[in-house]
C-alpha cells in the first residue's frame, strides 16, 4: 500500500510542469497580480537604468567639452552669444540662464549675490531633471522583496489549504503550490537587486556631477 502511494506521488511529480509559464498559469489571482506587478516594475526599472546610464555618459562628455570651449573663449558674453539655441548640456544651461539674467539686469548693485543665487537655482533645476526616476528605483529596491514575500506567503497559505481539503500531505501535492509561491519571491529579488545597485551608482554619479557644476559656477563668478 505504501509502495503504491509512493509510486503515485512520483508519478504526479513527474507529470507536473514546473516551467515559469506553467507556474504563473496555475497561480491564483492574488499571486498572479503580484507577479505581473513585479515584472512591470522590473521592466520599467531597466528602462530607467538604461536611460540614466546613457544620460550620465552623455553629459559627462558634453560638460567637459563645454568647459574646455568656455575657458578658451575670449569673453563670457561672446561665448554666450555663440551658443547653439538647442543646447541641452546641464552645465551649458546653467551658464545660459545665468548670462540671460546678467544681461537683462542693467543694475550692477549686489551683482555677486544675485549671480550666486541664480547659479544655485540653475544647478538645483538641472540636478532635479537628472535625478528624475531615482525615487522609483529606490522604491522598487526597498519594496519589491516585500511584495514578492507577500505573494509567497499567500501561495503557501493556499498550499496548506489544499492539504487540509485533500487530506493528502504528499510532496507531489504540496510542491507545485510552494514552487508558485517561491516564484514570487524570486521575482521580487530580481526586480529589487538591480534597482538598488543602479540607485546607489546613479545617486553617487549625480552628487559628483553636482560638485562639477558647483566648481564651474564658483570659477565663473570670479570672472564676472
Amino acid at each position: 500500500m505504501e509502495a503504491d502511494i509512493s509510486t503515485q506521488a512520483v508519478g504526479l511529480a513527474s507529470n507536473t510542469d514546473f516551467s515559469l509559464l506553467s507556474l504563473f498559469i496555475r497561480a491564483d489571482i492574488v499571486v498572479k497580480t503580484v507577479i505581473i506587478l513585479l515584472i512591470t516594475c522590473s521592466i520599467y526599472s531597466w528602462a530607467v537604468i538604461i536611460e540614466k546610464f546613457r544620460l550620465f555618459k552623455k553629459i559627462n562628455v558634453s560638460s567637459e567639452e563645454f568647459e574646455k570651449k568656455f575657458w578658451n573663449s575670449k569673453s563670457a558674453e561672446s561665448f554666450y552669444n555663440n551658443l547653439p539655441a538647442n543646447i541641452d548640456d546641464p552645465m551649458a544651461l546653467v551658464f545660459k540662464d545665468a548670462m540671460q539674467n546678467l544681461l537683462k539686469k542693467k543694475s550692477k548693485t549686489d551683482l555677486n549675490n544675485r549671480m550666486t543665487t541664480m547659479l544655485e537655482t540653475g544647478i538645483e533645476k538641472q540636478i532635479s531633471k537628472i535625478s528624475k526616476g531615482f525615487t522609483f528605483l529606490a522604491t522598487v529596491g526597498s519594496t519589491a522583496p516585500f511584495i514578492g514575500l507577500f505573494g509567497t506567503v499567500w501561495g503557501i497559505m493556499n498550499s496548506f489549504q489544499s492539504i487540509a481539503i485533500s487530506r493528502n500531505t504528499s510532496l507531489a501535492i504540496v510542491a507545485p503550490g510552494i514552487a508558485e509561491a517561491l516564484f514570487a519571491t524570486a521575482l521580487g529579488l530580481l526586480a529589487a537587486i538591480p534597482a538598488v545597485i543602479a540607485y546607489n551608482k546613479f545617486n553617487n554619479d549625480s552628487i559628483k556631477y553636482s560638485q562639477k557644476l558647483e566648481n564651474f559656477s564658483k570659477r565663473f563668478l570670479t570672472i564676472i
